[in-house]
Parts: structure tokens; sequence; C-alpha cells
């Protein structure tokens, strides 16, 4: 059963004024569009977001190439959710939001999520809401961060993509291959990996084979040539500047 609409939109440049009988969370990922309501009027960013509480009068005028994602919350729903009042208190007024970092990373990596599988509106749209909820209520941006981050790291289970890796070092490794893992689309296990770890996912393989080849460096009698082979590099010297780079030693004088 399908409780919200959420959709990924770009809003044109054409004016549009209108009311309707729900509610309306509009956050972008970016570009901006001017909208206004009862005399309030603002920008929406990817910095600052919008709700719209139903039956109030507003208008909007987009750039034609922003990325807006638009959640559509029927009033009678409300009742039937789970912290349901603590939503509806989101909409007791008209107001616009600042959108902190982890909330707005949140929002990317749901709408590329949604493009992804439409059919995963509802659970996507709850979680927006939760994130948003956690953030405006308690007043506290490390709020929506700490709900994404817990999230996310459900599915992106760390320990066991390391023990993926740790046998496949010397294999090629691509993104869509850690995400099949994770049961995600590349985009969105991209986006959501860089929010957890700091780093993309190439560069974290990256990193894991040169600390596995330092190992291999200070602990064995295996040549250079050969530990550049274990751990996927395709020459030496690919491996030795890698090396030095991340270590800031090259291999030979660490050993």
């Amino acid at each position: 059963m399908t409780l919200f609409e959420l959709h990924s939109r770009n809003l044109s440049s054409e004016q549009v004024a209108h009311t309707h009988d729900f509610h309306q969370l509009i956050l972008a990922t970016c570009g901006v569009t001017e909208l206004s309501m009862e005399g309030q009027g603002e920008r929406v960013t990817a910095r600052r977001g919008c709700l719209i509480p139903s039956s109030r009068h507003h208008e909007y005028q987009g750039d034609g190439s922003n990325r807006t994602l638009v959640l559509d919350i029927p009033v009678a729903q409300l009742a039937t959710l789970e912290k349901g009042s603590e939503i509806e208190r989101l909409f007791d007024k008209p107001r616009f939001f600042s959108v902190p970092p982890a909330l707005n990373q949140l929002t990317h990596a749901l709408a590329n999520q949604l493009e992804q599988c439409p059919a995963l509106q509802n659970e996507i749209a709850i979680l927006l809401l939760r994130a948003l909820t956690m953030y405006l209520h308690d007043a506290t941006p490390a709020a929506a961060g700490q709900l994404g981050q817990h999230c996310i790291s459900e599915r992106l289970d760390l320990a066991r993509l390391d023990a993926w890796l740790d046998q496949h070092l010397a294999d090629e490794v691509r993104v869509e291959q850690l995400a099949a893992l994770c049961a995600l689309s590349p985009g969105h296990f991209h986006t959501c990996f860089r929010e957890l770890t700091g780093v993309t996912p190439l560069a974290y393989v990256q990193r894991r084979r040169l600390e596995h080849a330092r190992t291999l460096v200070r602990h064995s009698t295996l040549s250079l040539g050969h530990v550049a082979t274990l751990v996927g590099f395709r020459d030496q010297g690919s491996f030795s500047r890698a090396y030095r780079r991340y270590f800031d030693i090259s291999p030979s004088s660490d050993r």
C-alpha cells in the first residue's frame, strides 16, 4: 500500500501558484527554486529546505536545472504511522529550515535510491521523515547525521567487505562488485560508502592493498615484484610509487 508520493523532480522555470490538501516536504540536492508561502519567500537549495502544511497557498519557480525531492504526505495517513504525531508537528506552520551536510548527503543517497528503485518510495519517505524529525525536533545538526549513519551502516558491513577484499586483492575490483555484496545500486553504494568511511570505495581498496603490502614488505622475504602482484599492481614501478605516496617511504627503504 502506498502511503506517500515521493518524486525526484526538476522544477521548471514556469511560475506555479496553488494549494493542496496534503503536507509537502521539499529538499533539493542541486539547483535553486524560488518559493514563497503567505508572504514569506526564500530560495530552496541544497542548504535550505521547506515544509508546506496542507491548504497553505504557495508559489514557486525553479531554475530549470535543479534536482528536487518532493514528498507529498496525506494528512489522514499520519495517524496510522508510528510517531505520526511528531511528523504532524513538523507541519504546524509553514517554514524554511537549514539543511546540515549530513542531511544533505542522506538526501542525495535517497534520491539515487529512489531513481533506482521507485517501488521503495514508502520506505525512503519514512527514512527521510525520521531523519528530518530527529534533526528539527532535537535542534542538533548531528542528530540527522547519526540516523543516516546508523541506517547506512546497517547495509554496509565493512567487516564483510574487508574479508572479501582480502581474498581478491590480486584481482581487479569494481565498485559494482562491492555494491552487489551490500544489495545496493552502485551509485547509492558509492554515496553511502563515502559518507560512512570518508573515502571513495576505490580509494578504500587502494588503502587495503597497500596496508596488506606493508605487512608483506616488512615480514616476508618475497621480492617486491611478487608483493606487487599479490596486492593487485600491474608492475613493481607503479606499486613503489603508490607505496611511497601513501607511506611517505619507498618499499625498499621500509623493508
